[in-house]
């Protein structure tokens, strides 16, 4: 994962890259129980990730390819967040397998799923934020924003989302490497031993600033405004109570499961900087903290097909239309495999529908 380092379990006392870079006094913590929490839980939470984000964002893409129609502004958003989120997912087992035993596919692998990892997980929230933007220029600047609307999905998205994502990756590219860590192979970021508090307090200020204030702010601000609007509308009550609960729901979802996560990420900081104390209960506690919360996090990724494609009524239609003509593709492709069929075939087939 993007963060590994921050809960990493080191059994080389000589090896400073764990989280519990202080000395407690001559206090060793025992922390066995922590890396048989994450042995069991994230290749679990992480399998379930996988199927789910697999399954949702794999038909979001495939509906859309089906779309004969030119897509709108909407649609274009959709396909963006579900190749991120699909992309994502993908690194998931490799970190599963990872968290349950070893890192067993070398250091190459170990650069590039971490720079995979880390381009989709940004894009993926930053993309949030676009979406909030699009739907704040739709629903309060109706009347003179398609040319600005389509600018910011076909041109400024690019910019905006997909660039800095693609820059965030360059600490992989520099500091992932896959190395021995007592029995086992890790793949993590390894920092310069000079400055290694300071390296790792800084990136992930970094994650908490763009991957969470940034476009938290961006989808908080855009949403009220929104609602506002909503509310002071000439829309019927039925009309608007559906779009205000639209509304909160994406908001909540964002922040329940995104906030925990960063919070956890921004405690470990502290901790790292040694502004907070630290015990041995507070690092067990949140390094279980942070792998929980992680997962919740990740998860948002499994909920964004659902909340920004499934629950619009155009969308259904869509799917339901590339269903049929899937389906009806199919038949003509088996009935030109077939060839002409006589008429025994024929009533041998249907006499074993019947008895089916």
């Amino acid at each position: 994962m993007a963060f590994y380092d921050v809960v990493v379990f080191d059994y080389d006392d000589s090896n400073d890259t764990g989280s519990g870079d202080t000395d407690f006094a001559g206090e060793l913590c025992d922390i066995a129980v922590s890396h048989d929490f994450q042995r069991i839980f994230l290749p679990i939470v992480y399998g379930i990730i996988f199927i789910l984000g697999i399954v949702g964002n794999g038909l979001v893409v495939i509906v859309m390819g089906y779309q004969k129609k030119s897509k709108n502004m909407t649609d274009k958003y959709r396909l963006h967040l579900s190749i991120a989120d699909l992309l994502f997912v993908l690194t998931l087992p490799f970190w599963a397998v990872d968290a349950a035993s070893s890192w067993y596919f070398g250091g190459f692998l170990c650069v590039a799923v971490h720079m995979i990892h880390t381009i989709n997980l940004y894009s993926s929230v930053l993309i949030l934020a676009f979406i909030s933007l699009d739907r704040y220029l739709a629903v309060v600047r109706a009347t003179n924003s398609l040319s600005a609307r389509r600018l910011l999905a076909e041109r400024v998205i690019y910019i905006g989302v997909w660039l800095p994502a693609a820059l965030l990756t360059v600490p992989d590219l520099v500091f992932a490497k896959a190395h021995v860590t007592g029995t086992r192979i890790s793949c993590d970021r390894i920092y310069p031993e000079e400055g290694n508090v300071i390296w790792r307090a800084a990136f992930h200020f970094q994650y908490v600033l763009v991957g969470f204030v940034l476009p938290g702010l961006i989808i908080l601000i855009c949403y009220c405004i929104i609602i506002c609007k909503l509310s002071n509308g000439s829309k019927s009550k039925i009309q608007k109570k559906k779009a205000l609960k639209t509304t909160v729901i994406l908001i909540l979802c964002f922040f329940i499961c995104w906030l925990p996560y960063c919070v956890g990420i921004l405690v470990d900081s502290l901790l790292t900087l040694n502004v907070i104390s630290l015990s041995c209960t507070l690092e067990a506690s949140l390094q279980k903290w942070i792998l929980i919360t992680e997962a919740l996090a990740y998860f948002h990724c499994c909920l964004n097909p659902i909340l920004y494609a499934f629950l619009g009524v155009k969308f259904k239609k869509s799917a339901c239309n590339a269903l049929s003509l899937s389906s009806r593709s199919s038949h003509k492709i088996l009935t030109k495999k077939r060839g002409p069929i006589s008429s025994v075939s024929t009533e041998s087939e249907s006499s074993s529908a019947l008895s089916s």
